[in-house]
């Protein structure tokens, strides 16, 4: 009750473009579709970032880089990233800390309907970047964007194979999330050395959701 309060309030008090609350979901602002870069070009500037500045992250940055990373791309309800036999085994979370219009918390990405539904409160940064080996400069990013795979969803039709299948298709999330990130000036890394156990313990992760990538988001900035 504490936290959908809290959502509400920080809805409330956002300025135009914020999150809008419906239920227990949070509406993200639209896409901007954005012609300005060209594919060789953002190749070109995409690097890992390690070192992020202390500006906030806007909730459309932010909402673009999770439709990159898993949104709706045609009316058929496919992606912008490929999967096998179509059966989608990712989810893509967002831990947010420093996020312009959205309360710190946990949110599971709602690709159908480009929205964020809340699973825990709380800036869990801190907690999480220590279940990754305590790699510390990661918590300096606003946000920290986490791949999960359900393998069942493509075991049961690939069998032991879906799993490789699952694994594929978590590069595809994290490129697309590098590309878009260049694409609006912000910097992110591929984070894949964590505890498994407990990260799903800090994000109360379903227990069907093991965790793939971690991939910190801000504005690059230099300590």
């Amino acid at each position: 009750m504490r936290f959908a309060l809290a959502l509400l309030a920080a809805a409330l008090v956002a300025e135009p473009g914020a999150a809008q609350v419906r239920s227990s979901r949070v509406d993200l602002p639209r896409v901007a579709p954005s012609r300005d870069a060209t594919l060789a070009s953002l190749l070109e500037q995409r690097h890992s970032v390690r070192e992020f500045s202390d500006r906030s992250l806007e909730l459309a940055e932010v909402a673009q880089v999770l439709w990159a990373a898993m949104g709706l791309n045609r009316p058929d309800g496919r992606r912008t990233v490929p999967s096998a036999g179509a059966l989608f085994p990712l989810d893509v979370y967002v831990v947010a800390g420093d996020v312009r219009g959205l309360a710190p918390g946990v949110y599971r990405y709602v690709p159908h309907e480009h929205a964020l539904e809340p699973t825990a409160a709380g800036d869990r940064r801190t907690p999480l970047v220590r279940a990754a080996l305590r790699q510390e400069w990661a918590a300096r990013a606003p946000a920290i964007v986490v791949v999960t795979a359900e393998y069942e969803r493509t075991t049961v039709k690939y069998g032991d194979r879906g799993v490789r299948y699952a694994h594929m298709e978590v590069g595809g999330v994290a490129q697309n999330v590098y590309l878009q990130c260049a694409a609006l000036n912000l910097g992110t890394t591929f984070v894949g050395a964590f505890d498994d156990e407990k990260v799903g313990a800090v994000l109360e992760l379903p227990a069907a959701h093991r965790p793939l990538a971690l991939l910190p988001v801000g504005t690059p900035g230099t300590r």
